[in-house]
């Protein structure tokens, strides 16, 4: 069943941290009290990593990464899920493949989050990238993770153009130095709404 408010989180590239924003998202209100689930369609991974995405969003949420991630749509290579599935011998799911495996539970949960891979413009599938999944999913709310350090300008006005309304910009890492504050402050200017905050970022998700 769709939970009650399904987020999908992108990020503006890879390593900006979006699956530890949604872990410890996720992780936050189920601690106050709401009822989480967390998916990541599909996933890539170096082969020796031990912990993946689905290991972690699995941890925060209370599920198994085999509900997280189906085994069959994790791929133990670095690179973006279509190119690693074509590396290892085995066809890349099509996007219609991958909804239609998005299960949830039973009962309703509050909060679901969809966790996509790379950025925006990344290939998640074989004929879509993390931006036409996110579109696809039609969700409350868009979460656009990004550093808060130089290059976040850059990076979320490149992004932006690719992303489902109503979308909040997380500036991952923000330590409030001014080069930090000043990035927050242009990107207000541009019209951005920008969450620095993870605690304000668990109450948008969660619309409380």
């Amino acid at each position: 069943m769709r939970p009650e408010r399904l987020v999908v989180v992108l990020g503006t590239g890879t390593g900006v941290g979006k699956t530890w924003v949604s872990a410890k998202v996720l992780a936050r209100l189920k601690a106050g009290g709401a009822s989480v689930a967390a998916r990541k369609p599909v996933q890539s991974s170096a082969a020796c990593d031990i912990e993946t995405d689905a290991h972690l969003l699995g941890l925060a949420t209370g599920e198994p990464a085999g509900t997280v991630c189906p085994p069959h749509r994790r791929y133990a290579v670095a690179m973006a899920p279509p190119i690693a599935a074509a590396f290892l011998g085995t066809a890349a799911p099509a996007l219609e493949e991958l909804l239609a495996e998005l299960s949830w539970p039973e009962e309703r949960v509050d909060v679901g989050v969809v966790e996509t891979a790379g950025g925006p413009r990344s290939p998640i599938a074989a004929d879509a990238d993390s931006a036409a999944l996110a579109f696809a999913l039609h969700a409350d709310l868009a979460v656009l993770v990004a550093h808060a350090g130089l290059g976040a300008i850059n990076a979320v006005r490149l992004c932006a153009p690719t992303m489902p309304e109503p979308f909040v910009v997380y500036l991952n890492r923000f330590d409030k130095s001014d080069l930090h504050d000043r990035n927050r402050r242009w990107l207000q200017v541009d019209g951005f709404d920008v969450v620095v905050d993870l605690a304000e970022l668990a109450r948008r998700v969660g619309d409380r």
